[in-house]
C-alpha cells in the first residue's frame, strides 16, 4: 500500500491485523511519564516526531489565511546604507576669527584673522582655513588640515553639537570666535533639536582701518612730463612700420635694396628689416639691425674717447632717433646707410595724424631709380672653328664642346640625301691685241 493515494479503490484491508487498538505514547519511568515512540508491529500504528524548525513553528503559529487575497507578505528590512555614503559631500561651514598678537611693533598690538572652519560629516574631520587676502604680507591658506581634532586630554574629539554661533573653541591651543553659519548648517542643526544662536559681527582690525584712513589722505601727483611707467601702459604693443629702400648705388656692384624699419613706440628701440624675394641670390637673413635704440650719429664722439671701445653708453650718446626723425620720403643715416622712406602703413600714418597733424602721405616712386644691369652681347664669328664652337667661347670662361642634338641623329640615322650632276667643260680663249 505504499506510494498509493488515498482515494476510493485504493485501500486494502490487511488480512494478517488482528490488534485494532490504539497504540500508547507515554511510558512510565521512575514515576515520571515520557513519550516514546511505539512498537510497530502487527496490525499496530507508527508515530513520527515533528520535523519542523522553530521559524517554521513561529510561522504557523502566527499564520492568518486570507480567501481573498491570499497570505499577507511582511515587508522586507530597508537596505543599509553606512555613513560614509549617507553624509558625503555634506559639510557645515562655520564663519570664525581668531586674534594673534604682534609683538615689538608701535603700530599694531594684534590683529584679527577670520577664518572659515568646515566640519565634515562623513568622518567628523575638521578644516580650518584662512580666506587669502592679496598683499597681506602673511602666509595664509589652510591652518590645520582635515583631521579629527581632540578636544581634551580623555581622547574625545569635536562633534557637531559641540559647535554653535558666540561660542569659543580651541584647537591645539588656539582659540577661534565663531560668529556665524551657513544656511545648509543652520537648518541641519535645527533639524537635530539645536537652538542656532543669532550670528555676530567679526570686529575689524585697528591696524587695517589706520591703513586705509593713511591712503584716504596720502594724494598721488603724476609727473606732467612723459614718464616711462605711463609710456608703457599707453604703447606697448604699438610699432610703426616704414618701408624703405637702402641706396647703395654709389659703391662698386650696389643697388637699391627694399627694407622695412619697426619703430617700438614702448621703449624708442627700432629694427632694420630685409625684405627677400624668391631666387634674389641672398642669404636668408632677416634682419639687418636688431633691435636696440640707434642714435643719429654714432661717430659723434668727445676726442678722448677710446677708439677701442665697440659699444657706446648713453654718456656718449647725445641724441637718439625719435618719430619727428621719420617722414615718407626722408633720407636716413643709419650706421652708414642711406635708408630712403618712401611709404608705411595705416597705423603709422593715423599715429602721425593725431600727434604730429601729418596729412601728406603720398608714397614716393622708387622703381625707376633701379640702375640698369649690363647685358651681355655676343662677340662676332672669327671664322675659327664652328660657329658653335665659338660660342661657347661666349657662354664660359673656359669652352666646353657643344652639345649634340642626339634627337636630330636619332631621328635622321641612316638618312642620305642623293644629287646627280654633269661636269661641265670650261674653254678659255685668248685674245692677243
Amino acid at each position: 500500500m505504499e506510494g498509493l493515494p488515498f482515494l476510493p479503490g485504493n485501500t486494502f484491508v490487511d488480512p494478517t491485523k488482528m490488534k485494532y487498538h490504539v497504540s500508547q505514547t507515554l511510558d512510565f519511568k521512575n514515576g515520571y511519564s515520557i513519550p516514546r515512540r511505539p512498537e510497530v508491529g502487527i496490525g499496530g500504528t507508527q508515530l513520527f516526531y515533528n520535523q519542523l524548525s522553530e521559524s517554521e513553528l513561529d510561522d504557523l503559529a502566527n499564520f492568518n489565511p486570507t480567501l481573498t487575497y491570499g497570505q499577507a507578505k511582511q515587508a522586507p528590512p530597508a537596505a543599509f546604507i553606512p555613513a560614509h555614503v549617507a553624509w558625503d559631500k555634506k559639510v557645515l561651514k562655520f564663519n570664525a576669527y581668531f586674534k594673534q598678537t604682534v609683538h615689538e611693533s608701535p603700530d599694531e598690538y594684534f590683529r584679527v584673522r577670520p577664518v572659515d572652519i568646515y566640519y565634515y560629516l562623513e568622518d567628523d574631520s575638521i578644516a580650518v582655513i584662512e580666506p587669502h587676502v592679496e598683499n597681506s604680507g602673511m602666509p595664509q591658506g589652510k591652518l590645520i588640515k582635515r583631521q579629527r581634532l581632540p578636544k581634551n586630554d580623555q581622547g574625545d574629539i569635536w562633534h557637531w553639537k559641540d559647535i554653535n554661533n558666540g561660542m569659543n573653541i580651541t584647537f591645539y591651543g588656539k582659540s577661534f570666535h565663531i560668529t556665524n553659519c551657513d544656511k545648509f548648517t543652520k537648518d541641519f542643526l535645527e533639524s537635530e533639536g539645536i537652538v542656532v544662536n543669532d550670528p555676530e559681527s567679526i570686529p575689524t582690525d585697528p591696524y587695517i582701518i589706520r591703513r586705509a584712513e593713511a591712503a584716504a589722505l596720502r594724494t598721488y601727483n603724476t609727473p606732467s612730463a612723459f614718464d616711462k611707467l605711463k609710456q608703457f601702459k599707453e604703447l606697448d604693443r604699438k610699432v610703426l612700420r616704414f618701408f624703405c629702400v637702402w641706396d647703395d648705388r654709389d659703391s662698386m656692384f650696389g643697388e637699391i635694396r627694399p627694407f622695412v624699419v619697426h619703430y617700438y613706440l614702448v621703449d624708442d628701440t627700432l629694427e632694420v628689416r630685409e625684405v627677400h624675394k624668391p631666387n634674389d641670390g641672398r642669404d636668408p637673413f632677416p634682419v639687418l639691425i636688431g633691435r636696440h635704440k640707434v642714435p643719429k650719429d654714432r661717430f659723434n664722439v668727445p676726442s678722448s674717447f677710446p677708439g677701442v671701445v665697440m659699444e657706446l653708453s648713453d654718456q656718449e650718446i647725445s641724441e637718439y632717433f625719435t618719430p619727428k626723425d621719420f617722414a615718407i620720403g626722408k633720407c636716413l643715416t643709419i650706421y652708414g646707410r642711406r635708408f630712403l622712406i618712401f611709404d608705411c602703413d595705416n597705423f603709422t600714418k593715423g599715429f602721425y595724424y593725431n600727434h604730429f597733424g601729418v596729412t601728406n602721405f603720398d608714397p614716393v616712386e622708387v622703381k625707376g631709380m633701379t640702375k640698369d644691369l649690363p647685358k651681355m652681347e655676343i662677340a662676332e664669328y672669327n671664322n675659327f672653328g664652328s660657329i658653335e664652337d665659338s660660342l661657347q667661347s661666349c657662354n664660359s670662361l673656359i669652352p666646353q664642346p657643344p652639345k649634340k642634338d642626339f634627337i636630330k641623329m636619332l631621328e635622321n640615322d641612316h638618312k642620305e640625301l642623293r644629287f646627280e650632276a654633269w661636269m661641265a667643260s670650261l674653254f678659255f680663249v685668248f685674245v692677243f691685241v
